[in-house]
């Protein structure tokens, strides 16, 4: 039995370990880089700065030279523009399907202006729309470009970052009704780009070169994403944010955004497949070159104008006089919608697109996880029941084990007598003490590390769940009952203001909600089921676990925290269950009484 505790104890000091690292280390972590965000919003709020067009060169294609900036002239103030002044500064056509709307911008011809029609900041239903992209000299600029670029050997006026189109055709880009836009560089080239959209969230994008000149050229297409300032993130080591992209053999890379600031630029070497982009929690921009063709994909920060930057540079384009040559990608900017991503994936043969969702190493249990509640969902139509569901789901799964487990702990408690005789015959022999206690389990076949099956069971299927609710856009905002609304996000209630019948907010550490509040008191129940260690270190530990563990979950979403308060209550119904029909009997009261009970002063003392 002691084995059997040592191993339990084991595996929760692992977790707390963990979860204080979560704590008091990642948490800090975040509230140091917002302040720092808070700094640059400050500090930035002038005009954008151009992006930087890869550009071929003989040795390092796609390298990223510095072109002339709009930032100010030193000891100039830059003066912010409101987001719908820097949209007012330039002609723009419109973007509108059932799930976006925003505008291209005719001087550029990028796409700069992006909302997602059905999510909100807060759980507000009145709450604004999320914004994805942003135009330059406006706040937070982000947004999408593409155009051509030469090797150097003849000097050619291309499109520029504020060179103006023209629009061919349709003025307005629906899933219906595709844009064109022109622009005459008035030596004898005419630049066409053409942009559709589906019901969703991908752009395709084609690019056309009309060669009117007397000789041939050789043009390289690109695409780029550009976002200017380190943006706000959930700063947990769990969760990929910043700039990521699957590259061919070479797989998926992630990069840091304090990466790509260090290194200025990283390029993983020319591939034939893949993808790159920017990515947030729960969206992302992606470049996503014709599937088949070569490309070279770049990573990039610029310090002066501090654009973080993800590009390829397609393959040669060579366009005879008289002749026209063209290219064309795709861009995805959206929400990181699972059965989106998926579809996209297999629909248009991109690579791995999948991992745009941060899955994480054990995505082989995390993704069905995440597919068995969504199923569950739609059956029942509330993710939190699907959460409930999928606990039981899990306990019938691994019942036999779970038996298994709970009888030989029967079994371990039908002869404590006899473990306590060997342990008092052999105290000062341990060699025969452990020998006698083996011939002891042999016969009476008990496994001694039964006791801890369940609990390994458990920590696997927390972990996915965690990852599920933290990472999955389907469980952003999504309600239980009551005052849950968002089961992505920590119970709200707090026992420090009595549930919120005292006007006052407590500072995060003291945030203890209701659900915290349950899953400590099941937890404390779980553990009381069985006898408390000799050891007094042991007693204290255990005593003082679920203590522990209630104010380390209370800032966990709070699903996860239900799913452990449920599963606490399975796990304790199962175990009386077993050990009843065992004949083993259930020191819970006896052990409650024990931890409740004042303790005698012994003979002698002082009053």
């Amino acid at each position: 039995m002691a084995d059997n505790r040592n191993t339990f104890l084991a595996i929760a000091l692992s977790l707390v370990v963990l979860l204080g690292w979560q704590y008091f280390v990642a948490r800090p972590q975040l509230e140091r880089q917002q302040a720092e965000l808070a700094q640059q919003d400050a500090q930035q709020q002038a005009a954008g700065q151009d992006a930087q067009a890869p550009t071929p060169g003989a040795t390092a294609p796609g390298s990223l030279p510095a072109p002339g900036s709009t930032a100010p002239a030193a000891g100039a103030q830059p003066v912010a523009l409101t987001r719908e002044a820097a949209l007012g500064t330039s002609a723009r056509v419109t973007i509108e399907t059932p799930r976006v709307s925003g505008s291209i911008n005719l001087a550029g011809a990028r796409i700069d202006d992006l909302r997602l029609k059905d999510y909100r900041e807060t759980v507000d239903p009145k709450s604004p729309t999320i914004v994805l992209f942003s135009p330059k000299g406006g706040p937070k600029p982000y947004y999408a470009d593409f155009g051509w670029v030469t090797d150097g050997t003849k000097t050619v006026a291309l499109p520029g970052p504020d060179s103006l189109w023209s629009v061919e055709g349709s003025d307005r880009l629906t899933p219906q009704t595709p844009v064109t836009l022109t622009f005459d560089n008035g030596e004898g080239l005419v630049f066409k780009r053409t942009f559709t959209i589906d019901e969703n969230y991908m752009f395709s994008v084609s690019q056309e070169v009309v060669n009117g000149t007397q000789e041939a050229i050789r043009l390289f297409p690109y695409g780029l994403i550009v976002r200017r300032g380190k943006p706000e993130t959930a700063g947990f080591y769990i969760l990929h944010e910043g700039l990521i992209g699957v590259f061919g053999e070479k797989g998926l890379q992630e990069v840091d955004y304090s990466d790509v600031e260090e290194d200025g630029q990283i390029r993983p070497g020319q591939v034939d497949s893949g993808w790159l982009g920017i990515t947030d929690k729960y969206w992302a921009a992606t470049l996503i070159p014709m599937p088949g063709s070569s490309f070279q994909p770049s990573f990039g920060y610029t310090a002066t104008t501090d654009n973080f930057q993800a590009d390829f540079l397609g393959a040669a384009v060579d366009v005879a006089s008289g002749a026209s040559g063209s290219a064309s990608s795709y861009l995805f900017a959206g929400a990181k919608e699972t059965k989106v991503i998926d579809a996209y994936e297999e629909a248009l043969n991109i690579a791995r697109f999948e991992l745009l969702i941060d899955w994480g190493w054990f995505y082989f249990l995390t993704k069905p996880m995440f597919f068995v509640i969504d199923w569950l969902f739609h059956l029942v139509g509330n993710f939190g029941i699907a959460i409930l569901l999928v606990t039981v789901l899990v306990k019938l799964v691994f019942f036999p084990l779970a038996n298994k487990s709970y009888v030989s702990m029967s079994k371990m408690k039908l002869v404590q007598p006899q473990m306590t005789e060997i342990r008092d015959r052999y105290k000062d022999d341990k060699a025969k003490q452990q020998q006698a206690l083996m011939e002891l389990y042999k016969k009476e076949k008990i496994n001694p590390l039964a006791g801890c099956l369940p609990i390994l069971i458990q920590i696997p299927v927390f972990f996915a769940l965690y990852k599920v609710l933290f990472v999955t856009i389907e469980m952003r905002h999504a309600p239980f009952f009551g005052w849950i609304q968002d089961l992505s996000a920590p119970d709200p209630t707090t026992i420090f203001n009595l549930f919120g019948l005292i006007p006052w907010d407590p500072p995060q550490m003291l945030m203890l909600g209701i659900w915290p509040l349950i899953m400590g008191v099941t937890m404390f129940v779980q553990m009381k089921m069985n006898p408390a260690p000799p050891d007094p270190t042991q007693q204290m530990i255990f005593t003082w676990m679920p203590v522990i563990f209630t104010f380390m979950l209370a800032s966990f979403p709070a699903g996860l925290v239900i799913y452990w308060a449920w599963n606490n209550s399975l796990s304790i119904a199962q175990q009386y269950v077993i050990m009843r029909r065992q004949g083993a009997k259930v020191e819970l009261w006896d052990n409650l009484k024990i931890t409740f009970k004042r303790k005698k002063p012994e003979a002698g003392a002082k009053d």
